[in-house]
């Protein structure tokens, strides 16, 4: 998965799905989230309980109970051409985090990407089209608190599509969003979009 930055916006993700190609998967891809879990019309969160945002700390792990996801977090920051480092493919049980923008668990959004699989199979995120409103994804921290936040919605968005402002945007809250590839796939092109967890904090465990 690479992703392009642009001021606090534009991210294009393009994803080979090697394991796919090279397993003739064509009928096993990854979960894609239904409309159900998509935002629905009117307020855009199914509970308005949020809990008061932290100061910043460092991720050091990230747990989401429903998908199976334990996984330690690695920083990411920006290449020389303004595109988003991601985790090494190689490990397939890893997430990465904007180090650049908000912690997660601090007032704003904060961004953590994984990949959906490498050439050896699944991979971190694989499941995360599974996830339904009111999911927990829970991130350790550095300070040793645990932030704790509930899932608003799952989107799945084209490439060409992608909604910068709507994924990226500030907030005065503490709001997370985890991304991964998907939106369908092709043998030629690999994943054709992204799939958006969203979520805001709820609570916190010392």
């Amino acid at each position: 998965m690479t992703a392009k930055a642009k001021g606090w916006g534009l991210v294009l993700a393009v994803c080979a799905g090697l394991w796919l190609v090279q397993n003739g998967s064509r009928d096993v891809t990854p979960p894609m989230p239904s409309a159900a879990e998509a935002f629905a019309a009117g307020p855009n969160q199914h509970t308005d309980a949020a809990a008061d945002p932290l100061p910043p700390s460092q991720p050091l792990r990230l747990r989401i109970p429903e998908i199976d996801v334990d996984a330690p977090v690695t920083g990411l920051g920006l290449e020389r051409d303004g595109s988003l480092q991601v985790p090494p493919d190689s490990d397939r049980n890893l997430a990465g985090w904007f180090r650049e923008g908000t912690a997660p668990g601090a007032e704003g959004t904060a961004i953590v990407a994984g990949h959906v699989d490498n050439a050896k199979g699944p991979s971190v995120f694989y499941s995360l089209g599974a996830l339904k409103k009111g999911n927990r994804i829970e991130i350790a921290r550095e300070d040793g608190r645990t932030a704790v936040f509930t899932v608003d919605a799952i989107e799945v968005y084209e490439a060409d599509a992608f909604p910068d402002a709507k994924v990226y945007g500030p907030s005065e809250r503490a709001e997370l969003r985890v991304i991964t590839c998907g939106g369908g796939f092709s043998e030629k092109t690999g994943y054709r979009g992204n799939v958006v967890a969203y979520g805001h904090l709820i609570g916190v465990r010392a």
